[in-house]
């Protein structure tokens, strides 16, 4: 008896079959099985002065400010999201100062300018301009929310690698508002998050609470009724 095995044309179309399920799935989840949203309206001149702290700033200071955020960003990104090496935060942050130079070089140099004439010519614009830099550096930097933003800042660093020329600013405007949502602690939408909702009671911790290193009964009492616990 003759066994007909499949033909290598057959072989593949099953194969084709068997993965298409698993090809359409959208690939937004190094961490979570349902996301949270971190979708956002994009930055109006109005919102950006104030989301970027430019208070007064042009619409060309602006622009300069999206842009400059988007490399702190993408920078802050690449530094502390190596640990989920499929994120490719780093290629992004290359790839995106390489790309974007030109666009990067004008916007550091209009920021300057922006320093220089809110706060003064010369060292006190320069060190304005300075301290800017580190504040926006911090306030991109993350511990609780780390797995958010970095899943956000490789999501939005592929849209800038990908952004003509001179567009780096219209990627900040579109995409700066999710990243800064992604510094609020959000995590797994559908299992919870029972590692981060979890808080620590504590007794007071008042001198009337305490005597030679013991906790009083009444001190010890309002403790148990703080944690739900029998005496």
């Amino acid at each position: 008896m003759k066994v007909r095995l499949p033909s290598r044309r057959a072989l593949l179309s099953l194969a084709i079959a068997v993965a298409a399920p698993f090809a359409a799935q959208p690939a937004a989840a190094q961490f979570y099985w349902s996301p949270p949203d971190m979708s956002a309206p994009p930055l109006t001149d109005e919102a950006a002065t104030t989301a970027l702290g430019l208070p007064g700033a042009t619409a060309a200071e602006v622009k300069a400010g999206l842009a400059w955020n988007m490399r702190a960003a993408l920078n802050v990104a690449a530094l502390q999201c190596q640990f989920e090496p499929t994120l490719l935060t780093v290629g992004n942050y290359n790839a995106m100062i390489a790309h974007h130079d030109a666009e990067l070089d004008a916007a550091q140099a209009t920021l300057l300018g922006y320093f220089q004439r809110t706060v003064g010519k010369g060292k006190p614009g320069q060190s304005a301009s300075d301290m800017y830099n580190t504040r926006i550096y911090s306030g991109y930097s993350t511990v609780q929310a780390q797995k958010g933003f970095c899943q956000e800042a490789a999501e939005v660093g592929r849209q800038a690698i990908f952004a003509d020329r001179g567009t780096l600013n219209e990627v900040g405007r579109t995409g700066l508002a999710s990243i800064k949502k992604s510094l609020v602690l959000a995590g797994e939408q559908f299992y919870g998050t029972p590692g981060y909702d979890y808080a620590v009671a504590l007794p007071s911790f008042a001198p009337k609470c305490w005597k030679k290193g013991v906790l009083q009964p009444a001190c010890r009492q309002a403790w148990n009724e703080q944690t739900g616990a029998k005496p």
